[in-house]
Parts: C-alpha cells; sequence; structure tokens
C-alpha cells in the first residue's frame, strides 16, 4: 500500500509514453504534466480519483538524490493492481508493443495471484496483478 511513488527515467517523454500505455490496461493514466526548468520535469499517473494513490515519474536529479545517483542505477520493483485478469495480459501485451521488455510473462505465481512482469526503459521491474477467484483460476496452474 502506498501513497505515491515516484522513479527517475532517463528520457521522460519515452518512459511517459510507456507507462501510459502499459498502465490503460489498469484504469492509470497520466493526470498532471510538470515542467520546472529545461533539466526538470514530471508526470502524475493515477486513476484520477480524489485522494488515490499515484505514481510520478520524473526527470533530472531529484533533490534527496546524492551526486552519484543517476537514473537506472538502482532498478525498482513496482507491483501495481489490475482490476482482472484481462487487464494483466493487456497490461504486458501493452507493454511489450511500446518498448518494455519481457521479464515473466501473465500467470498465477502463487495461488490465486495472476500476474506478469515487464523491464520498462530504465530497467525497473514493473508487475501488474490481481487475486482470482478460486472458480477463475484454470485446472492445472
Amino acid at each position: 500500500m502506498f501513497d505515491h511513488i515516484g522513479i527517475v527515467a532517463k528520457e521522460l517523454k519515452a518512459s511517459a509514453r510507456l507507462y501510459a500505455h502499459m498502465l490503460a490496461p489498469l484504469g492509470i493514466r497520466i493526470v498532471e504534466k510538470h515542467r520546472l526548468a529545461a533539466d526538470s520535469a514530471w508526470v502524475v499517473l493515477s486513476t484520477g480519483k480524489p485522494q488515490s494513490p499515484f505514481m510520478v515519474i520524473a526527470e533530472g536529479r531529484p533533490t534527496f538524490w546524492p551526486a552519484t545517483a543517476t537514473a537506472a542505477t538502482a532498478p525498482v520493483h513496482l507491483c501495481l493492481s489490475a482490476p482482472s485478469r484481462e487487464a494483466v495480459d493487456r497490461f504486458h501485451e501493452a507493454g511489450l508493443l511500446h518498448g518494455a521488455r519481457c521479464n515473466g510473462a501473465p500467470g498465477i505465481r502463487r495461488h490465486p495471484f495472476y500476474c506478469a512482469f515487464l523491464i520498462d526503459l530504465d530497467g525497473n521491474n514493473v508487475e501488474a496483478g490481481c487475486y482470482l477467484a478460486d472458480e477463475d483460476v484454470p485446472t492445472g496452474e
């Protein structure tokens, strides 16, 4: 559970485009775009519902970073809740179509959690998953 999370991208425009496509099946979209200076910009992704959790993708150096920190030197693992098995499948497909690499095809990883993994443009491991009802778990999985 989180209120918000932020990652830093090497190329904000490319990463924002990837995440917009990849997270659309989960009901998440870009809700804000900001540019403070030529070297500092970010986008905010959320469902758009008031007080809902959100994600920030930034370009530039966050104020809390030491001089040695750069984008993609410490990839994160991020798992987002999906509303359905179909949304997980669409998340994975959209990510692959827009430049992400597969890091685990859709499937059940721990009963009854159905999820898929993608590596984004900066090496972060992005997962989407949902809990299936027992009747929705295929026999043999």
